[in-house]
């Protein structure tokens, strides 16, 4: 690996060297390791963890409460901090532990009953599709998917047609799915959802997966036009792990929806039969979370919009499609990502290779990447005819030396 101070960028970066270098300088992993695991657990900047570790010492010298209480002013900046990067008001955002725990509570809250449709698109996280065949098990919902275009990502005609057959009581959708560098039109099926409501205002709800979204591309519920939108901080955010928050729309909380399992924190114990609500977004969270992840994430969404979101999303669109064009160069490499637009996440598979010994191989080289597996993504694995992939999601501190280092080790690897 080269020093930092050589470091080599493309042509077209939209940051310059001694911006890049200072990411870097302020991020102490990018010293220690070539990280290409971006989609699974971004590199942290210095900055937030010292916010988390600085809210655990204070925790252990006056106690959590006590500590928390004299932090309550950076929670609240949690909430403001989030809003801004969603495009919404703070009394819309709850902070959860996850975005499979933001994804959960929204799913929760849906009034269904035996018979009502999912409508979903066939490159859903595997998470949210186990949670849908409970349902199916547990309920008797049914689930209908959108059909793939022949580029890949939803088929917005064959997705207008089903929500008007199955008038379904959810429609969910996956920008940027685990197993695929695909991002789904999400500006073009809010329009398609926008314009279903005026004829059926009423009887769908859609929840949109942002897991891989935040932290690599703008977001804008205003445009995105989503009832709830879920979140991590681990990935591209660089937040630290164990952390997410949901976005929840007016809509929702005057409709009174609230999630199966709401606990004191969303709602008040009034009467020995009776509870009242919180009439805000924390009617989705727990009473208890771990403040001093809610202070990382905090520090990381400060991090991320005072860089700007739209450069990060040029940058990181441009070292994925650096890095999908070299790989394709190699002897049988096959790379797999689909879609009229391409994000962060490159999947390749080798032929008469294992994915084990390539990450492994990959990991004494000091450079990080991850397998994915069939069972992560089967309806696309299926498609595509495939077993597994390995992933490599490079983000805005990564370097074209670093991208270069990666390419080499895989040509040695696989000969």
């Amino acid at each position: 690996m080269k020093p930092d101070n050589q470091i080599i960028l493309p042509s077209q970066s939209v940051f310059t060297v001694e911006e890049v270098q200072k990411f870097r300088n302020e991020t102490a992993g990018t010293k220690n390791v070539i990280h290409l695991n971006n989609a699974g657990s971004g590199l942290m900047p210095d900055i937030v963890t010292e916010a988390q570790l600085n809210h655990i010492k204070l925790e252990s010298e006056i106690g959590g409460y006590e500590a928390s209480a004299l932090r309550a002013d950076t929670v609240k900046a949690f909430y403001d901090q989030a809003s801004l990067l969603f495009n919404c008001k703070p009394a819309n955002i709850a902070f959860t532990a996850s975005a499979t725990d933001s994804f959960t509570r929204a799913l929760s809250s849906i009034p269904f009953k035996a018979g009502d449709v999912i409508l979903t698109d066939c490159d859903d996280f595997v998470s949210n599709q186990i949670q849908f065949l409970s349902l199916q098990k547990s309920l008797g919902i049914k689930i209908v998917h959108i059909n793939n275009a022949h580029l890949g990502g939803v088929d917005l005609n064959d997705l207008g047609e089903k929500l008007r057959k199955h008038l379904p009581r959810l429609l969910a959708i996956t920008h940027i799915p685990t197993n695929s560098g695909l991002v789904q039109p999400v500006d073009a099926i809010a329009k398609i959802f926008s314009d279903y409501l005026k004829e059926y205002p009423d009887k769908t709800w859609y929840i949109l997966d942002a897991c891989q979204y935040a932290g690599q591309m703008k977001l804008d519920v205003q445009k995105l036009r989503c009832d709830f939108l879920s979140v991590t901080s681990r990935k591209f955010l660089r937040g630290p792990r164990g952390t997410g928050a949901l976005y929840i729309s007016d809509k929702v909380l005057q409709a009174g929806l609230e999630p199966m399992f709401i606990d004191m924190r969303g709602a008040e114990w009034i009467e020995k039969d009776k509870y009242k609500q919180q009439p805000d977004a924390k009617r989705f969270e727990d009473w208890e979370f771990a403040y001093s992840t809610v202070i990382g994430t905090k520090a990381a969404i400060e991090y991320c919009r005072n860089i700007g979101e739209d450069k990060i999303w040029h940058q990181v669109k441009m070292l994925s499609g650096i890095t999908r064009q070299k790989l394709s160069e190699i002897n049988k490499v096959k790379v797999l990502d689909r879609g009229p637009e391409q994000g962060g996440l490159v999947t390749f598979t080798v032929k008469d290779s294992d994915p084990i010994l390539i990450v492994s191989e990959l990991l004494k080289r000091k450079i990080n990447v991850v397998a994915s597996y069939r069972a992560f993504g089967v309806i696309d694995f299926d498609e595509k005819g495939i077993k597994w992939v390995v992933r490599a999601s490079p983000h805005y501190y990564n370097t074209l030396d670093e991208i270069d280092a990666f390419i080499e080790s895989v040509k040695e690897i696989i000969a």
